[in-house]
């Protein structure tokens, strides 16, 4: 048997700017990515299904289960996609096709029409729009915590200048730090929601921290950090300032003082000294967001929704990004003054100035030297990937 994560096309064009350089199964929601999640469960390498330019080769098997990657996967779920029979496709209420079993090679977009349907019964944690992603966040913290750390222990915090709150629920522990962290004079809660702290992570002295929360490996959460519940800190990631309800992806800096609040980044990019974003309609009205499926701003039904920055982008300090802002891949922002609510990718400029295209050559040389001072380095994969966005940007 092997397992396939597909995308499905409208909600891989309404998830826009992260699945122009992702499948939709490697948005990071919760502690793990989606993919993360399924072959923690599945016990199992999966690979993903989506446009050319991001094909990955499956395994060859003679049966096949696809499973749709914006779907968080549970036990139950799983428990019914293991009873599909060839040709059936299993769909939820809102006719989501959320799995498919058959002996064909499937390509992108997958056609379902010709696979007996058979309803889905239970609930599905989807992430069909941009601000699911921070929504939902603090339920899979929750998943993805109980999954790590099953039958597990957490490294002691030791630091006698730590205070510790809700550290146990129902002999359930509510903290669980990886080996390698560091943590010193900080105020951890988790009261209303587990705290998970990577491998290697550091939170330094003064940071607050409350529950559910995830701080992935080799993250650091600098000096006087306020950390708010429903946020997860991807990977290699520096975080200062106050920041809730908002996922990164990882590789990312917010390291200094500034506001983050129901927002998205990517990876490697950048928020400069003082970087603010609203996250709440002065006269209290649902928030409008661009959506790349209708090319137009389209009603949320949130009265909280902030800011959505695709991979690669960077801000200058002090910038200020307007309430329900979507800013496209590998762009540079700057200047004073609330910037556009949609900032393609691959622009360079700002509010005070007129945007001008961010020519590859440039583009790639910030990444390198960004990359390089992480240890890490550009694929040719990810090269290709940037000038096929580049060639045909939005």
């Amino acid at each position: 048997m092997g397992y396939i994560l597909f995308d499905d096309e409208l909600i891989r064009n309404q998830l826009k700017p992260f699945t122009f350089t992702r499948p939709v199964a490697d948005i990071r929601c919760g502690i793990l990515t989606i993919r993360d999640k399924w072959e923690l469960r599945l016990k199992t390498k999966i690979t993903c299904l989506s446009k050319r330019y991001l094909e990955e080769i499956p395994a060859e098997t003679s049966i096949n289960t696809y499973i749709n990657g914006a779907v968080c996967p549970d036990k139950y779920l799983i428990t019914e996609i293991d009873k599909l029979l060839v040709g059936e496709c299993l769909v939820n209420d809102s006719n989501n096709v959320l799995a498919v079993r058959t002996t064909e090679k499937l390509s992108f977009p997958i056609n379902f029409q010709s696979f007996t349907k058979k309803k889905f019964y239970g609930e599905v944690s989807i992430i069909t729009q941009l601000p699911h992603i921070f929504l939902k966040n603090g339920d899979q913290i929750r998943a993805d915590f109980r999954l790590i750390t099953e039958r597990r222990k957490s490294q002691a915090i030791t630091d006698p200048f730590t205070r510790v709150y809700g550290a146990e629920t129902e002999c359930r522990p509510n903290i669980f730090v990886e080996e390698g962290a560091s943590i010193k004079s900080v105020i951890l809660n988790a009261e209303q929601g587990p705290i998970y702290i990577g491998k290697n992570a550091i939170i330094q002295e003064g940071s607050i921290v409350i529950g559910p929360v995830s701080i992935g490996e080799g993250s650091i959460v600098v000096w006087g950090s306020k950390i708010r519940p429903n946020t997860t800190l991807g990977p290699y990631s520096k975080v200062g300032g106050e920041v809730g309800s908002s996922v990164i992806f990882g590789y990312s800096n917010k390291a200094h003082d500034g506001f983050l609040g129901a927002s998205v980044i990517g990876e490697w990019c950048n928020l400069g000294a003082n970087c603010n974003n609203s996250n709440l309609k002065n006269d209290y009205s649902e928030v409008k967001l661009y959506n790349y499926a209708t090319d137009k701003l389209e009603k949320t039904g949130e009265l909280f929704c902030g800011l959505f920055m695709g991979d690669y982008t960077k801000a200058g300090i002090s910038t200020m990004f307007n309430t329900g802002t979507v800013v496209g891949v590998c762009s540079n922002v700057f200047g004073a003054g609330f910037q556009e609510k949609h900032i393609p990718s691959f622009m360079w400029g700002g509010a005070d100035t007129k945007y001008v295209d961010y020519r590859i050559g440039k583009a790639l040389e910030v990444i390198r030297a960004t990359m390089a001072r992480r240890d890490k380095q550009l694929t040719e994969k990810d090269v290709a990937i940037l000038q096929h966005l580049h060639d045909f940007k939005k």
